[in-house]
């Protein structure tokens, strides 16, 4: 081959090298890979309308979320995964430290998803609230004998007090939360209050407390808030009696408090994402106004960015305050949240 057709058929091969690096596959840029540990149909609109808007196709992968992150450890650089989406922080934080998740750094990102609802390394984000609250049996608790999560101890609630197991990473977040604030003794003794005050042994979910409440199991339990509005807006006209027989009250919210505990829905880029241009574009996509509605409505959670209408607010204070402490921080601390309880008898 002469010379000069030499250097052209080199030069022709770098073109397309330089090509493929900046413009990717149209398999790989027009897909996402969702690793989904959120169970609500009402989802499927958020994914739809982001292909509808972008082009990409999202690849649903359904199931547990504890299960998801051990596949995609276990999948290693082979997992097709890039986007874990999951309910906890303690999940993302978990997700994290076994190296799951990437750092992203997107300005869209950290100007409409609150500080404390994102790792500070920008490795997960969080896109609704779930606040952690008391509820109580209407027929035999006044509002006025609620007021924090320090209180459950008093003994007014002994044999009254309902709650899932230990085991379970709401409790453990919230728990998290409360060693932040108050630091490893006073929540050892705290357990050993709150286990005095058991009605029955940890059992179930947050939705069986509520049931036990309107049976008369006990009085007051610790509920994610968007359980009680299953129940109430359900078409079974059983799950709204059980609602009509217990209330909400939002712990913490005097003016020297701190507010309710506040805990997330979020998501992170896999590490090994394959499409991640197409991955933080659908992270973007989760905060904006119409995903932040769609989860608002589907599942009756808050909203994570700020200024989205709010459907959550007639059943919360006005005035609501609600716990800034960081995601990261209670998540960080669950573990030792566990050991805490466990030891006091919290099974």
């Amino acid at each position: 081959m002469p010379a000069r057709r030499l250097l052209l058929c080199f030069a022709a091969v770098a073109l397309s090298l330089v090509a493929t690096l900046h413009h990717p596959a149209s398999g790989q840029a027009r897909e996402v890979n969702l690793y989904n540990g959120r169970h609500y149909d009402t989802d499927e609109a958020i994914y739809q309308e982001f292909t509808r808007r972008t082009g990409i196709r999202v690849n649903l992968i359904q199931g547990d979320a504890d299960q998801l992150i051990e596949r995609i450890r276990a999948e290693g650089a082979n997992s097709p995964a890039d986007v874990l989406i999951t309910v906890d922080a303690g999940r993302l934080y978990r997700a994290q430290q076994q190296g799951i998740c990437q750092r992203v750094d997107s300005p869209l990102l950290t100007s409409r998803i609150p500080e404390h609802l994102r790792d500070p390394q920008g490795h997960w984000f969080g896109f609704t609230k779930r606040l952690r609250v008391i509820a109580y049996a209407r027929a035999r608790v006044s509002r006025s004998q609620l007021s924090t999560y320090e209180d459950l101890v008093n003994p007014r609630w002994k044999g009254k007090l309902l709650v899932r197991s230990s085991s379970h990473v709401y409790n453990q977040s919230l728990v998290g939360a409360l060693i932040a604030w108050h630091g490893e003794a006073f929540v050892a003794r705290w357990a050993r209050g709150v286990v005095a005050n058991f009605a029955r042994p940890p059992q179930g979910g947050d939705l069986d407390q509520l049931r036990a409440l309107a049976a008369g199991e006990g009085d007051v339990a610790l509920v994610n808030h968007y359980y009680y509005l299953r129940l109430l807006n359900s078409p079974n006209p059983a799950d709204r009696a059980v609602a009509q027989q217990v209330g909400l009250f939002f712990p913490n919210q005097g003016p020297e408090e701190r507010g309710v505990h506040v805990n997330l829905s979020g998501a992170c880029v896999v590490a090994t994402s394959r499409n991640r241009q197409a991955a933080v574009a659908f992270l973007e996509f989760l905060s904006s106004d119409f995903a932040q509605e769609v989860f608002a409505k589907g599942n009756f959670e808050f909203p994570a960015v700020r200024g989205v209408a709010n459907p959550m607010a007639a059943i919360a204070p006005a005035t609501l305050r609600e716990d800034t402490l960081n995601a990261a921080t209670y998540a960080a601390n669950g573990g030792r949240a566990l050991q805490l309880m466990v030891a006091a008898g919290w099974r």
